[in-house]
């Protein structure tokens, strides 16, 4: 008699354990209330191609004319680019190339950025939309403020913005003037951004670049795009021009940069061409990395 109150002891315990598997295997533990979270979708893309082959040699031709008039071993050279130095070329490449001509310089790079969210409930994708609008907005550009072509209030009511605003159709709101307010400081520029008309350019010049072609945002383009029009700097000689393509696919950015150097201060690049040669480079990645 004197185990009694052991054994007793021991078919408590077992008693118990076998109430509390009970209660796990109905899913009522004391973690039953902790609601379960559904990892978010991975990105389309897993890696990225490489940089400097990315682009097409006939490509390089049309956008480094310059390179067609040195040897070919310096042609070779220039085609085949600098690689951007990067530590993990999963998530971030890129490569330039630039050619010297008699008349200009132009220079080329890409960049591309692969997005990974190490927040489970946030998507690759939605994280490499967060990267994109900061760029977007870096730009001074808002895509929630265009969501698509302007239809002709909105073109009539820009032009009234840029006619008492200086040119600009920007949010007075935004402080920093950088270069992205390419419209310039004539009030009618913006009236002939569409047709491409110059109604203030230098004497000689057929075109005002910094005012016929604005910062905007672009349509059919990855999932979100925009260009970033960069002409020269306010007091500076140099008639140095850059374009910015910048688009998002996925879970992958891709930024295009074209530049013209002319060699004499008095020539003016041509920044329709500029815009017009970096968006279809643009496009061709698109495509290259959807196959």
């Amino acid at each position: 008699m004197a185990y009694v109150p052991g054994v007793a002891l021991l078919a408590a315990l077992v008693v118990g354990c076998s109430a509390g598997a009970d209660s796990n295997a109905n899913g009522t533990d004391s973690k039953a209330g902790t609601p379960t979270v559904t990892p978010a979708p991975p990105g389309k893309y897993l890696t990225l191609p490489a940089p400097c082959r990315a682009v097409p040699r006939s490509t390089l031709k049309d956008l480094l004319p310059g390179a067609a008039e040195l040897p070919g071993d310096q042609q070779d050279k220039v085609f085949r680019g600098s690689a951007a130095v990067t530590y993990d070329t999963d998530r971030k490449v890129g490569c330039s190339w630039k050619a010297d001509g008699p008349n200009a310089t132009r220079s080329l790079s890409i960049d591309l950025e692969r997005v990974v969210s190490y927040d489970p409930a946030v998507s690759d994708d939605d994280r490499a939309d967060t990267v994109y609008a900061k760029k977007e907005k870096a730009a001074g550009l808002s895509s929630s403020a265009t969501p698509g072509p302007p239809d002709e209030k909105d073109k009539k009511d820009k032009k009234g913005e840029a006619s008492e605003g200086g040119g600009k159709a920007k949010d007075p709101a935004d402080g920093d003037a950088d270069a992205t307010d390419s419209a310039g400081p004539s009030p009618s520029g913006s009236d002939n951004a569409s047709s491409g008309e110059s109604t203030g350019g230098p004497p000689g010049s057929s075109s005002s670049p910094e005012e016929a072609l604005p910062s905007r945002i672009l349509d059919n383009l990855g999932d979100a795009a925009f260009l970033q029009d960069l002409p020269k700097k306010a007091g500076s000689t140099a008639q140095h021009h850059t374009v910015s393509v910048v688009f998002r696919t996925s879970n992958v950015v891709v930024t295009v940069r074209y530049a013209e150097q002319p060699a004499l201060v008095t020539q003016v690049p041509d920044g329709k061409e500029l815009q017009e040669k970096a968006q279809a480079l643009a496009r061709k990645l698109a495509e290259t990395l959807s196959e």
